[in-house]
């Protein structure tokens, strides 16, 4: 009896000390794919909207003051058909939900502008612009009037196969509207100029 028990005792002691040099490693793998194609990204104006200057006693106190709707062409110019998505980076932060910022004063968000993609053609044909919310791993179709959110993938294709899906393009253009807003200004020190400024990338991303 003796040696079953001294069996069993050193059959749990070597289970445990695997299981103690087992949590000591850990694996890391880097992995990708170069892709022999290239794309690039630009917008019309330069990608700047001056607003210039804003009188104080024209904005809202209690509610958001629209201070114009603006329409750049945004173009993607690959060397040959590529699987590409964009994605929109706030440079600036401090923004709303669904928005990119411009900043604060007095300690409080300025406001923000949202970012619409619109009327997209790729190669010559119209086409659809789709939205993924989870990088890549599901699509769905955006309409003319839904905001771009800051961080969600943004495509262009189809549902050929029964789902969204980007399809490889070459040459895209699509309108980027640019709606900008000051946030209710109760709160605000406005008793000095206080500029205000948005910045963003926006990266094409290989799928």
């Amino acid at each position: 009896m003796k040696t079953c028990v001294s069996l069993l005792s050193s059959a749990l002691l070597l289970a445990m000390t695997s299981s103690a040099f087992a949590a000591s490693s850990v694996d890391l793998t880097v992995k990708g794919l170069i892709t022999p194609s290239a794309c690039a990204p630009s917008l019309s104006s330069g990608g700047v909207i001056d607003h210039g200057k804003v009188a104080a006693k024209d904005l809202k106190p209690d509610h958001w003051t629209l201070l114009g709707n603006h329409t750049l062409q945004l173009a993607i110019n690959c060397d040959a058909p590529t699987l590409v998505a964009l994605k929109g980076i706030d440079n600036q932060g401090d923004a709303y939900a669904s928005m990119y910022g411009l900043g604060l004063v007095s300690g409080k968000k300025l406001g923000g502008y949202l970012l619409t993609l619109d009327n997209p053609m790729a190669d010559g044909a119209a086409t659809s612009v789709i939205e993924s919310p989870d990088n890549g791993v599901t699509w769905r179709e955006m309409y003319s009037d839904e905001v771009w959110v800051s961080e969600h993938l943004a495509s262009f294709g189809d549902r050929a196969t029964g789902s969204w899906a980007p399809s490889p393009v070459q040459q895209v253009t699509t309108d980027l509207l640019v709606q900008t807003l000051i946030a209710p200004t109760a709160g605000m020190d406005l008793t000095a100029e206080v500029p205000f400024s948005g910045s963003a990338t926006i990266e094409v991303k290989y799928l």
